[in-house]
């Protein structure tokens, strides 16, 4: 069974580094602060709990493995995480001036689980810990970072602003550690988790044949879908909860997401079969007007396509507001509402004859589905070869780009 990142002791890995650019223990002991034989007790029992050889022992010294050097490469961009988190103490505070140096796996891990169950009584039911033991553990890492990251607000707590960049960093170092882990794998298909954001358009094709393709090939990864619209997904995103996100992508860059284009989409008018319009096979913006709409959820993307569609004249009533393709379809087929969707979202329900496309794709509704990652981001191989199948997937979907 292969280790949970903070069951490995953060000094020990630190040391990675220190040993791959010395080449031995005597002067990777100096650098770190560590005696020689508790080095060599550290190296032995990490490669023990990674299952794998990091290091070639020889008369000169030693060599890292391939699999020592991608593990102190992945260790190494934990720690740059936790040390860009814990930035920002008070000045003349009480914290040290590397906290990253110190902070210790129990202290990450407890303050991770109070981070994400909202509280100690929560952390403590979902983990088994003792409150004493979590609150003692937090306090310890607050006194390392000189940072409020925890506030009592009434009867519970909350994260500070110093706690909620604590926990983003503390997330993100914990995805390095298993991205390591996953890696160093003996399962040649791969083990690990892999948490995937999935907007609309993407729920509906693309994503279900990448899943069924990639399980098919690595059973023993576990993939997370977790549903939601842009806006709520990227903090998630940039939190490290999720690994990637796939849909619609923005038209502004922002600089520390990358976002790759996959295909790109035409909306069309969707209502439900048998609706007044379905026999048309050109609607007018007079006869589209005169019928109630239900429209994305306001600034969004679907939103603006809409409000562009009638633009200059008076738009048709929307008294609906809505982003769930599901509650959509049930709204469409009970009534005569119209609204934009790809007929890729729908293709199901227009070829069982529930719902149908109003007219021809719409010229100026074009939008690019594509993935949207953080920044820097390094996939390990089997979040690679997801990414991979993600993008076979999409070569048969949408519009081709002469369009």
């Amino acid at each position: 069974m292969e280790p949970h990142p903070f069951d490995l002791n953060l000094r020990h890995l630190r040391s990675l580094s220190a040993v791959v650019e010395h080449g031995t223990l005597s002067a990777a002991a100096a650098r770190i602060g560590l005696s020689q034989p508790a080095l060599t007790q550290g190296l032995s029992k990490l490669e023990r709990q990674l299952g794998a050889a990091l290091f070639d022992r020889r008369p000169d010294g030693l060599a890292a493995t391939a699999a020592g050097k991608a593990m102190a490469d992945r260790a190494a961009a934990a720690f740059r995480q936790l040390a860009t988190a814990s930035r920002g103490g008070p000045a003349g505070g009480r914290g040290f001036s590397r906290p990253d140096q110190l902070m210790t796996a129990t202290q990450l891990d407890a303050f991770l689980r109070v981070a994400d169950a909202g509280g100690f009584a929560g952390a403590a039911a979902a983990s088994g810990l003792s409150q004493p033991a979590l609150h003692r553990a937090v306090r310890d890492l607050e006194q390392v970072t000189g940072l409020p990251l925890v506030e009592r607000r009434g009867r519970g707590v909350a994260l500070t602003d110093h706690g909620h960049r604590m926990a983003r960093g503390v997330r993100l170092a914990h995805r390095e550690i298993a991205a390591g882990i996953a890696e160093l794998s003996a399962d040649p298909a791969g083990t690990g988790r892999i948490a995937v954001g999935a907007m609309p358009l993407s729920r509906a094709l693309v994503l279900p044949r990448a899943l069924a393709a990639f399980t098919r090939a690595a059973p023993g990864v576990v993939i997370d879908v977790i549903e939601g619209s842009w806006r709520e997904l990227v903090d998630p995103l940039r939190d490290g909860v999720i690994d990637l996100m796939v849909g619609a992508l923005r038209d502004t860059a922002l600089p520390d997401l990358d976002q790759r284009a996959l295909f790109t989409d035409r909306l069309a008018v969707i209502a439900r079969a048998g609706h007044p319009l379905a026999g048309v096979a050109r609607p007018t913006l007079e006869q589209l007007a005169a019928y109630p709409w239900i429209v994305g959820s306001a600034a969004t993307p679907l939103s603006g396509q809409w409000q562009a569609l009638f633009a200059g004249r008076a738009p048709p009533p929307a008294p609906i507001e809505c982003g769930s393709v599901m509650v959509i379809r049930g709204l469409l087929r009970d009534s005569d509402l119209l609204t934009l969707l790809s007929p890729d979202q729908v293709a199901l329900e227009v070829d069982a004859g529930m719902l149908a496309v109003i007219g021809a794709r719409l010229a100026d509704s074009v939008r690019t589905i594509g993935l949207t990652t953080r920044a820097g981001w390094r996939p390990s191989a089997a979040q690679q070869r997801l990414v991979e199948l993600i993008e076979r997937a999409s070569e048969t979907v949408g519009i081709p780009e002469n369009e």
